[in-house]
């Protein structure tokens, strides 16, 4: 979801779409993008965000289980499923009319590699321990982040439902009131293996957190395209990418910094 202000997110929680100018958009209130996808290109990544959230590639370059809590217009769930084969991928959606609307958004069908599901993202993840590689988290209504999604425990719960050296991606608005406090939350859930990177657009930050020394031990250099990866697809990730690579890097000296 892109970041509207959260003045925009009150009201309306019924999802519509609007085409206009080339693109379908995902709508819980006239001035909020929930989602964009344009119509000769449905599976391309539109908003800065969904490109950032994708550096989990970065670090798990070729995943084979990977959740995703929001389905949205279902942006990052295309993606996988077109680019990366090796996966099964599978959607949470608390929202009914939402999954309505995946075939405006050309969302696949569900398959023995891919399937949305109707259920609570929260719920999902508290069950699924050591299930999966790779974990996005990018669920909002018409009220913004809903608190189910944001307390330690929730965040406790990610960890738990990642595999050894896994990664979770997650999702937040930076005019959040609680985004601090999420960002230490997150800290504390994965023992300080946490990157906190703005999306290029000045709405959303998204932060990558690992189940693991995957941060740590990643060595910052030429950013290429993940294996598999080519074409526009990979070109469209690699500026994104670099963003991730330069927040590592300063994190890395202001660290430096402070031990000395």
């Amino acid at each position: 979801m892109s970041a509207p202000t959260l003045g925009a997110l009150r009201g309306n929680t019924t999802p519509y779409v609007v085409e206009a100018r080339g693109a379908c958009t995902l709508h819980f209130s006239g001035s909020a993008i929930q989602s964009r996808m344009q119509l000769d290109a449905p599976e391309a990544l539109d908003l800065a965000y969904t490109r950032t959230m994708m550096a989990f590639l970065l670090f798990v370059p070729e995943p084979r289980r990977i959740a995703m809590v929001g389905l949205g217009g279902g942006s990052m769930a295309k993606f996988c499923h077109r680019h990366l084969p090796q996966a099964h991928t599978v959607v949470v959606e608390i929202s009914p009319e939402v999954i309505a609307l995946r075939e405006r958004f050309q969302v696949p069908p569900d398959s023995a590699r891919f399937e949305v599901v109707l259920g609570d993202g929260a719920r999902f993840v508290r069950a699924a321990s050591g299930t999966f590689d790779v974990l996005l988290v990018d669920g909002f209504d018409s009220e913004g982040m809903p608190e189910g999604l944001a307390t330690q425990r929730f965040y406790d719960d990610c960890r738990a439902a990642l595999a050894p050296g896994g990664m979770l991606s997650v999702n937040l608005h930076l005019e959040d009131v609680r985004h601090a406090v999420l960002v230490d939350r997150l800290r504390r859930s994965f023992d300080g293996q946490v990157l906190v990177v703005d999306d290029g657009e000045g709405g959303n930050s998204i932060v990558l957190a690992a189940n693991g020394p995957a941060l740590a031990r990643y060595r910052p250099g030429i950013v290429r395209p993940p294996p598999g990866l080519e074409g526009a697809a990979a070109a469209a990730l690699l500026a994104d990418f670099g963003l991730v690579v330069a927040a590592l890097v300063a994190q890395r000296r202001q660290q430096a910094t402070e031990r000395r």
